[in-house]
């Protein structure tokens, strides 16, 4: 079945002290949804947004909020982002040790579940959770920090699914840009979280429709 381009801008790169306004600028310039990176400065070693900025930031938009917890026991935090308007909840499967109860927590919350997968995580361990989930997130960098490197040597693991699960979304995050997306595309990644690569962009709007036009693509081919 063909599947359509999501892109989703990460706010890890915008200005939090205008993010209301940034987050309407994306979605003014094109965007699907928007890519909430949460850290805890222990599961990655970087401390960046929580439940309360995803509360104030919901009075200023009713856009698809994609909330990647990059935290250690996500179980905690599920109440409180589902209360602050979180729209999908996505926990990484190496910081679980019972990730079917935990997506059942999280949909009897009121949001959507994803599982985000590490680069040195094989992707097979995700393969029972994917009819319980609405996204798998493969990522393109080491979780923690923007601006880093795209790591090309991700791909299979996103050819791979999109083989296995034609109508899955599969979401990519870390490196991608105008000059990565094609490569992305053609592995069969629908969902692009893009950082730098959109808020640095000389024209946001274009950067964004290069993605979506990548995807896009490759997506009516299937």
């Amino acid at each position: 079945m063909p599947y359509q381009a999501k892109i989703n801008p990460s706010m890890l790169s915008s200005d939090f002290a205008y993010l209301g306004d940034e987050a309407k600028r994306m979605v003014g310039c094109g965007a699907d949804c928007l890519h909430m990176d949460v850290m805890d400065g222990h599961f990655v070693p970087n401390i960046t947004l929580g439940a309360p900025i995803i509360k104030c930031l919901r009075k200023h938009t009713d856009v698809f909020l994609d909330c990647h917890m990059m935290v250690s026991n996500p179980e905690q935090w599920v109440d409180d982002f589902a209360k602050a308007g979180a729209s999908l909840y996505c926990f990484h499967i190496e910081a679980t040790k019972d990730a079917p109860a935990l997506i059942d927590k999280i949909h009897a919350a009121g949001m959507k579940a994803g599982v985000a997968v590490k680069p040195g995580t094989p992707v097979e361990v995700v393969f029972d959770l994917v009819p319980k989930v609405e996204q798998i997130l493969i990522m393109t960098v080491e979780p923690g920090f923007g601006g880093q490197k795209f790591m090309e040597d991700m791909l299979p693991k996103v050819a791979i699914l999109r083989e296995k699960f034609p109508d899955l979304d599969i979401e990519v995050d870390g490196g991608l840009s105008a000059e990565t997306i094609d490569k992305a595309a053609a592995a069969g990644a629908n969902v692009i979280v893009a950082g730098t690569g959109v808020f640095h962009a000389p024209d946001p709007s274009e950067a964004i429709q290069i993605l979506r036009d990548s995807v896009n693509r490759r997506g009516k081919k299937e």
